[in-house]
């Protein structure tokens, strides 16, 4: 007789089955509407806010009020422009290059090259726009067929490894490390399935229950929504909301493509 936590390994793997194949349709779309979530937000939010964050960006780093209205158009219209085109799957490798810089230009004007756990964070959002990327060279390739398959022979392979490993960052800043029975079992679980996914090893199901438990602590952690818009606190959890649904994009392209050639996934298949 197998070992129950054989049992219910193969119990939560055919569940996860099931859920792919009811969602295989429209899961990619969410993913990508969850990835581009926070560059969407903070678009909207800078299109709307424009004189502040024109002021903010000036007395920050920028002197000149030309510098400063160059970065915000580009801080704005790039993140909305990119959003789009993603959305429409249009020019995709493209948006997602632009992207790439905006995190790379928000991380230098933002300073938060010297914050380790804002750093990781923006750094797992560049996981996620690997994986996209990786979808759209797929696509691209398979135009013929008309269905986006990720071989194990081309370069996409070492994109989706990338993406996997950036991805997993975010989940190094939720670690807490303090002493009560909770946090350490929190902290074991979230080191498990990192490892998991890291290795390629039953990806598809660790990724999922990285997307629902992200999920939970994503409601519970910040509601932005119960504080007032006037609090800084308010902008923080939104911050920290629409990031956090980000990467669960990401993990929802890990779910629907799979991890990859390089993966103990993909070699089992050669055993």
């Amino acid at each position: 007789m197998a070992p129950k936590g054989f049992n219910l390994m193969e119990a939560a793997e055919e569940l996860s089955d099931q859920f792919l194949h009811l969602t295989k349709r429209f899961l990619p779309h969410l993913a990508h509407l969850c990835l581009i979530s926070t560059f969407l937000e903070d678009g909207i939010h800078t299109w709307w806010q424009w004189n502040e964050q024109k002021e903010f960006i000036k007395m920050s780093w920028i002197s000149s009020p030309f510098l400063a209205l160059i970065f915000g158009m580009i801080n704005t219209f790039g993140q909305l422009v990119g959003c789009v085109l993603i959305l429409v799957q249009k020019y995709v490798p493209w948006a997602c290059f632009v992207l790439f810089g905006i995190i790379f230009m928000q991380v230098m004007a933002y300073g938060l090259l010297w914050n380790l756990r804002f750093l990781m964070r923006n750094v797992a959002l560049g996981g996620g726009l690997l994986f996209l990327l990786a979808e759209s060279r797929a696509e691209g390739k398979s135009v013929f067929a008309g269905v986006p398959t990720l071989d194990c022979t081309s370069p996409n392979q070492y994109i989706q490894l990338g993406g996997r490993i950036l991805l997993l960052l975010m989940f190094i800043s939720l670690l807490h490390f303090e002493v009560s029975m909770f946090r350490i079992f929190q902290d074991i679980f979230n080191m498990a399935l990192i490892i998991l996914v890291a290795i390629g090893f039953k990806t598809k199901l660790a990724a999922l229950t990285l997307v629902i438990w992200l999920l939970l602590i994503n409601l519970l952690d910040n509601p932005f929504w119960t504080v007032p818009a006037n609090r800084p606190l308010h902008d923080f959890m939104k911050y920290d909301f629409f990031h956090t649904m980000s990467v669960m994009g990401g993990l929802l392209l890990v779910v629907a493509l799979g991890p990859g050639g390089v993966s103990i996934d993909e070699h089992k298949k050669k055993w």
